[in-house]
């Protein structure tokens, strides 16, 4: 691979690139097409289109300055979001409490200060409100072929198999912040267990490790994908009516003739002893 692929966009239309992309795709596609709602919100990576099977009615791609461009530039796919806006991070422009979803494919590794990132998102999701994250895996074989690389620029050889830009975030420490945002994690799983070969023809034969991986060694996947759910302490969902149970009426007494008659000849209680 050229060194001059340093940064994730142009990396992701090489071979490693595209087998992540299909990976992540399928993910997305399952764990957004049955979350319902009003309003929805991707945040960065146009070219993976991650609310294509969403249905809510109202959806929006946010851009980075560095993202945004023409249309053609941003090679959308016909299911992609329509309406495109330009934010940081950092600061949407939502109110409180207003998205019922929010996507973050490689978002938070890329952004300047990912834990105030997550923070905003935190910020503007309602209560019961889903948040999807995919992000690259430090500690796989991607991983560590990438911490070698460094270590070989640094004596002045060597070149990165992952792009460049941006800072990998674990996965249990990924976890832990949104454990302190008050996220509960509600899915998690790894993939892409093949080994940081750039040729996509050794990438195919080596496509019975994602199967060998998923089964043996499970977290060691280059990349990780995690669906958590915005958890608000001391609330509760009101159901809908018809799913109260009704409150049974007690049912009445019935009397017989003889009861009746020994209830009208029994003295009244008086008030008095005498």
């Amino acid at each position: 691979m050229s060194s001059e692929i340093i940064g994730l966009r142009p990396w992701l239309a090489t071979a490693p690139g595209r087998y992540l992309l299909d990976w992540e795709r399928g993910h997305f596609d399952e764990a957004v097409g049955d979350v319902f709602g009003y309003h929805a919100l991707q945040l960065g990576l146009p070219e993976l289109p991650a609310l294509r099977h969403n249905r809510m009615p109202h959806r929006w791609l946010g851009l980075s300055g560095a993202e945004h461009g023409p249309a053609s530039e941003l090679a959308l796919e016909p299911d992609a979001p329509r309406v495109a806006l330009l934010s940081h991070p950092a600061a949407l422009p939502f109110p409180e409490n207003s998205l019922d979803l929010v996507v973050l494919p490689h978002t938070l590794e890329l952004s300047e200060d990912p834990h105030t990132t997550l923070r905003e998102v935190e910020r503007v999701l309602v209560p019961e409100g889903r948040v999807v994250i995919s992000g690259l895996n430090p500690a796989s074989l991607w991983g560590f072929r990438q911490q070698r690389a460094h270590w070989c620029r640094r004596l002045g050889f060597g070149e990165l198999f992952l792009p460049e830009e941006g800072e990998f975030i674990g996965y249990w420490r990924l976890r832990d912040w949104l454990r302190l945002l008050s996220f509960e994690v509600e899915s998690a799983r790894f993939g892409c267990y093949r080994p940081a070969l750039s040729h996509p023809r050794w990438l195919e034969r080596f496509a019975w490790m994602d199967a060998a991986g998923a089964r043996w060694w499970p977290i060691f996947g280059a990349a990780y994908f995690l669906v958590a759910v915005k958890r608000v302490r001391g609330m509760r969902l009101l159901e809908p009516a018809w799913r109260t149970p009704a409150q049974r009426a007690a049912a009445p007494a019935v009397a017989t003739p003889r009861q009746a008659r020994q209830a009208m000849h029994r003295p009244a209680p008086s008030d008095t002893q005498g």
